[in-house]
């Protein structure tokens, strides 16, 4: 099925965005169930399904998420920004069809969120693709005000909630991975008490090639890695089979954040 599926995303795939200023970083009125976190059926593809929810653990708190904590056999692949439709498009076909499950981190200003929202609405339903705010337009958080900060978490906020119905607190990645005391405390103030950071990452943010992204997969896909990778070019989804057969080998879980941790109760504002 892989081999069909990379068949197609290679066809798919004619074009890559020419955005290249957004997602650096460095080393969408379906009715939902009762729980939209909840866990999925088991993968195909022959993964691991994740832990049960009897196994997760409490939120660390006081400071920034990079790692899964303890010992285990769990994988947080992150996926960031969403700068070309057909790249979301194509990694959401990847997880549907192959069980992978996944973490992303929107800026909603991106029209790709809108035009794959009746694909991914489903996963993110299942509690198969998980989404967090990574901002509305992706600015460096440390250099704007704090309205500013408040102002693209919250407009962030509101589009995850009226175009997929969801709560995407405590998480949000600052874009570049770039926060503060500052940036901490209003994102606090808004219910993101969770800077989510990572332990290694793909280093798709701009263009690369193939065999490096691959490359950064069997250097960073660890067990309890939080692995950042992105949403904006074409050369990763030609690459999913390599992908699966380093998590297969490795007997690793895919796991979205939800999977892992129990959140604290929201305090009202």
């Amino acid at each position: 099925m892989l081999t069909v599926l990379a068949a197609a995303v290679v066809a798919g795939c004619g074009r890559v965005s020419a955005a290249t200023g957004t997602g650096a970083e460095s080393t969408d009125t379906t009715a939902l169930p009762s729980s939209p976190r909840s866990q999925a059926a088991a993968p195909s593809a022959g993964l691991l399904p994740p832990p049960p929810a009897s196994r997760r653990i409490t939120l660390p708190g006081g400071g920034a998420l990079t790692s899964i904590p303890g010992d285990g056999d769990l994988l947080a692949l992150t996926v960031d920004d969403g700068v070309d439709s057909d790249v979301v498009r194509l990694y959401t076909q990847f997880a549907r069809d192959s069980g992978v499950r996944l973490t992303y981190f929107v800026n909603g200003i991106y029209d790709s969120w809108t035009d794959n929202a009746a694909l991914l609405r489903p996963l993110v339903d299942a509690g198969r693709i998980q989404l967090g705010n990574h901002t509305w337009s992706h600015p460096d958080l440390t250099t704007i005000s704090s309205k500013e900060i408040a102002a693209q978490l919250t407009r962030n906020d509101t589009f995850l909630r009226k175009k997929y119905g969801v709560d995407a607190t405590p998480y949000f990645r600052p874009p570049y991975g770039n926060h503060s005391a500052t940036v901490d405390s209003v994102a606090a103030e808004l219910g993101y008490t969770t800077p989510t950071l990572w332990f290694g990452s793909l280093s798709d943010s701009t263009l690369i090639t193939e065999d490096y992204l691959v490359r950064m997969a069997q250097q960073y896909f660890r067990p309890q890695a939080i692995v950042i990778g992105h949403l904006n070019h074409a050369p990763v989804t030609h690459v999913y089979p390599q992908l699966i057969e380093i998590i297969r080998s490795r007997n690793l879980r895919t796991v979205t954040l939800d999977d892992v941790f129990i959140a604290p109760p929201r305090t009202p504002a």
